[in-house]
């Protein structure tokens, strides 16, 4: 059975647009590109697809902008604190964020409001989500005694594939026990 597509309109675009919306958090540019998809989607299919699709996905996305639905800053910062709070250095976290399409101010802003929140400097937030990390994977100083010395490389692995340095790693890894990273 051959699958059939739908035919690109305005009245569609909008409809997926707010359906995703409903249902995920997103910037800008994130709606933009997942529109993008449904007409690359509908294109492979062979389905009819408006004049000026690209006016009218810039038209909806704009729409939604302007009645508050989207707002760049608003999700960097909510993303950007999330992220912290799971264990992500700083550098995946400006990755994760410019990916979902926020541009470098937005970005900028949205760390430098995490720093002002967390009511620390850039390097002790490091230090924060680098033990948050630690804490969640169970690594280092939260993994069991006896396995420790055996999984000591893995777990430094783990903390350069999370974004952070290798002597904040090490710092963390190696920390006498949990008590140890509390007197930071």
């Amino acid at each position: 059975m051959k699958k059939v597509a739908r035919p690109i309109t305005a009245k569609y675009l909008q409809n997926a647009a707010t359906f995703y919306l409903e249902r995920y958090p997103s910037t800008a540019e994130g709606l933009r590109r997942v529109l993008n998809r449904r007409v690359r989607k509908a294109e492979m299919l062979q389905a009819p697809i408006m004049d000026n699709v690209q006016q009218a996905i810039a038209s909806i996305v704009q729409k939604f902008v302007d009645a508050g639905m989207i707002d760049d800053k608003a999700f960097a910062q909510t993303k950007a604190r999330s992220l912290h709070r799971r264990g992500s250095s700083t550098k995946l976290t400006r990755q994760k964020l410019q990916h979902a399409g926020v541009d470098r101010e937005t970005l900028d802003k949205a760390m430098a409001g995490l720093d002002e929140e967390l009511d620390l400097d850039p390097r002790k937030r490091e230090l924060t989500a680098a033990i948050s990390l630690a804490r969640r994977r169970k690594l280092g100083p939260f993994r069991i005694e006896k396995d420790r010395k055996d999984r000591r490389a893995k777990d430094l692995a783990a903390m350069a594939r999370g974004g952070f340095d290798y002597q904040l790693a090490k710092k963390v890894i190696d920390a006498v026990d949990v008590d140890a990273l509390d007197e930071r």
